[in-house]
């Protein structure tokens, strides 16, 4: 026995040393260095919007910097991150001289490893605190940025968006600030480029394979033309996003097809037709490796999709563990690595005791993949969230963790269909009933995503929303129904769902309009967040006090409240075409179809190594059936959550919108947009116009009445804890300042106000 003690100090002595001689097989037995924050880098610090006071919380801190991080690949969370053992043989790093000036270098005879064999990288993060932490609520909440961007106070706090929230604008209505929140953003999605608005960004490493060669693969890139047509030139990623280059190898080889729509058939472009370029200062093509020049020009509403041999690739995955740790750092560790104080650590104790995250669309998405795969538990075993709010994710995960992952990417009904979101599982739950015959896996699919979780014995509470935009063009039917739209799913009793009904994905802003060019109809301009600051109380009385979250408010099949798009045309009264105000509304143009995903085969390595070998994807079977919210007499929604402003209509509110023929791709839904009908005003008015739906004089015996209506509808919702007091005051007074008989305007506030009223909403 001693002797095999001495063997071990020995080995453990050596590889201290040389780190390079112990084969990693012979690892499993020694203890693992633990994933840390290895330095916090602050590169600002300064009072947020002037000092400005918040209620009895008083002034906030504005912290912007980097975080510096070591994963180690062998710990068991760290498993799941596709080709990380291959980051920690390779030779091109990230070169972070070159950050400030805002390009990712890859050079050679760099390691991403530190002496310890852990992987290496960093990212920006910003951090708003209660100057005084005393005075805060002690909880971290945390936003996750889209594509760069920090949108938690657009959202909760009514502002403009910024990316640099120092100035008294960026704190909106301050509500965040007067509830005391603690608010941190981190980067994690690799691809985002550095651009005007100044994103967050991270820096990963690149995957190599064995004696360091580069890896290449083959990728299928969709493009499609947003602008106009015409254009000669399109980037191999869409949304500005960083992309991999074609490698040198595979340039002859590539292939270029357009196809109308995602399940038509492809029309291969003749090689010498097109080819990798972009345009110099003269207009003339010049060789570009993430570019494509076609000289005849893209034309809107066409997928183009090329496949070609990629290099580069990045160890995506290790966006999911930068969360995960800079979340844990900042809630659980007084300083790091190096020493070096954690902002939120005051005399040694650590301020925030309770820890939310928060992310809205693809970040939604990203949540909902976090805890899919384990990343909510930190290496400790520590739950690093208590509670997740994804809102307007749909039914979708991400491309977030596979070899030559394009993270942006998603299905929108006309574009992104084939790409990793829209798959099972769905559910928090087991659910052997459902018949998902995936490639590789068993006909009855029983996962769920909680699984990795339950293994772990770490849970999170979740309260999931969506808006009624999410039932048409991202598949939020799936969160709570099986896969073939006959049940409603069985819902676990950590998690709640809600729908804003009638609302489009986003929320209205001062520079939006009603009117919209690449859209059919007008928009209808809801606004949901009021509801989502209702919850965002209830989750912190969920974790911190154990009281029990509005039970879940979505459409149901079995109370008649989703239907097939096809029965929602049939039963969609037929609204006249009229001009009101400086807005056209034409009639309803229905097309009768929403987003449904298709099941889809990406090769017999994807699900178990990350590593796509059927490019493009294989479609198999009948796409899952996805279902939309059943309509009133008037067309309006039913089910899930009713604004006031729905409950008490002006006019037919809906969460589609077709594209326009002007852009293509006619017969599909415009991703994101909502629509709007007015009433008539009077009886006569419209009879004139042949609208079945009843006038404003015939729905409202006054303005007064009216207000009254709205006022007994927003305190249904304050009952139910869906909308909190203040909302409910101000949606009241919005009601009462407006001009009577009402009339929509194109611009904010969206309706023409009473004289002497303010813009205010």
């Amino acid at each position: 026995m001693c002797r095999r003690f001495d063997w071990i100090l020995i080995t453990i002595f050596a590889w201290c040393w040389f780190p390079g001689l112990l084969p990693l097989h012979l690892c499993s037995w020694l203890p693992v260095a633990s994933a840390v924050v290895s330095r916090i880098e602050i590169i600002e610090r300064k009072p947020f919007a002037g000092g400005q006071e918040f209620g009895s919380v008083g002034a906030y801190e504005y912290i912007r910097g980097r975080l510096h991080y070591a994963i180690a690949p062998q710990h068991p969370r760290n498993q799941p991150v596709v080709d990380l053992h291959l980051a920690t043989q390779g030779r091109l790093r990230a070169d972070l001289s070159r950050i400030e000036s805002g390009r990712m270098m890859t050079v050679l005879g760099g390691d991403p490893r530190d002496a310890r064999g852990r992987v290496q990288f960093s990212g920006d993060f910003i951090l708003l605190k209660p100057a005084d932490l005393s005075r805060g609520n002690h909880r971290l909440l945390y936003d996750v940025n889209n594509r760069g961007n920090l949108l938690m106070l657009s959202y909760y706090n009514d502002a403009p968006h910024s990316n640099r929230p120092t100035g008294v604008a960026t704190a909106g209505n301050g509500w965040l600030m007067r509830q005391g929140y603690t608010l941190l953003w981190s980067a994690w999605n690799w691809d985002v480029e550095k651009v005007g608005q100044q994103p967050l960004r991270i820096f990963l490493p690149v995957v190599m394979g064995e004696q360091g060669k580069v890896l290449t693969g083959l990728v299928n890139a969709e493009l499609s033309v947003v602008a106009r047509n015409g254009q000669t030139v399109q980037r191999l990623a869409w949304g500005g996003s960083r992309c991999y280059p074609v490698d040198a190898t595979g340039v002859g080889q590539a292939t270029l097809s357009v196809r109308n729509g995602p399940d038509t058939p492809r029309q291969v472009l003749p090689r010498q037709d097109w080819k990798f370029a972009s345009l110099d200062s003269q207009r003339q093509p010049r060789f570009d490796p993430r570019h494509v020049y076609l000289p005849s020009g893209f034309k809107r509403g066409k997928l183009y999709e090329l496949i070609y041999r990629a290099s580069e690739p990045r160890v995506v995955g290790l966006g999911l563990t930068a969360v995960r740790d800079a979340i844990s750092f900042f809630r659980f560790e007084t300083h790091d690595a190096e020493g070096h104080p954690n902002p939120l650590a005051v005399a040694g104790s650590l301020d925030s005791q309770f820890a939310y995250i928060f992310g809205i669309s693809q970040s939604g998405r990203f949540i909902t993949h976090m805890i899919y795969q384990g990343f909510h538990v930190d290496e400790q075993g520590r739950l690093v969230f208590d509670g997740a709010r994804p809102h307007v994710a749909g039914g979708g995960k991400g491309g977030f963790n596979y070899r030559f992952a394009q993270t942006t990417h998603h299905a929108k009904h006309l574009q992104g269909n084939y790409f990793p979101a829209d798959h099972f599982p769905f559910h928090y739950t087991p659910n052997g009933k459902q018949q998902v015959d995936f490639a590789g896996q068993p006909g009855r699919q029983q996962g769920d995503l909680f699984a990795v979780g339950k293994q772990l014995g770490q849970l999170p509470r979740i309260m999931i929303s969506n808006h009624e935009g999410e039932y048409w063009t991202r598949s939020a039917s799936l969160v709570h129904t099986d896969v073939t739209g006959r049940r409603d799913a069985q819902l676990h009793p950590l998690v709640r769902v809600y729908m804003v009904n009638g609302c489009r994905h986003g929320a209205p802003g001062r520079g939006s309009r009603r009117s919209a060019a690449g859209s059919q109809h007008a928009f209808n301009q809801l606004d949901p967040r009021p509801v989502g600051r209702a919850l965002l109380v209830a989750l912190d009385d969920w974790v911190s006090r154990q009281i029990l979250p509005p039970a879940s408010r979505v459409p149901r099949i079995d109370q008649g409240e989703l239907l097939t798009a096809a029965q929602h045309r049939e039963m969609f009264p037929a609204i006249p075409a009229r001009q009101v105000g400086d807005v056209d509304y034409p009639a309803p143009r229905h097309p009768g179809v929403n987003l449904r995903p298709p099941r889809i085969d990406y090769g017999p390595r994807f699900w178990s190594a990350g590593i796509q070998d059927f490019v493009p994807p294989r479609q198999f079977g009948p796409p899952m059936n996805t279902l939309v919210p059943a309509i009133d007499r008037d067309g309006n929604p039913r089910g899930g959550i009713q604004l006031p402003q729905l409950a008490v209509p002006l006019g037919t509110c809906q969460g589609f919108n077709p594209r326009h023929p002007r852009i293509g791709g006619e017969g599909y839904l415009k991703a994101f947009e909502s629509s709007f009908w007015p009433f008539a005003i009077s009886k006569t008015d419209r009879l004139k116009y042949h609208d079945p739906r009843e006038s404003i004089e015939e729905r409202y015996a006054s303005h007064g009445d009216y207000v009254k209506q709205i006022g007994h509808a927003a305190a249904d919702l304050v009952s139910a804890r869906l909308l909190l007091a203040e909302d409910q005051t101000r949606i009241v007074d919005f009601a009462r300042r407006l001009h009577w008989p009402p009339v929509p305007t194109d611009g904010w506030p969206f309706w023409k106000m009473a004289s002497g009223s303010s813009d205010r909403r």
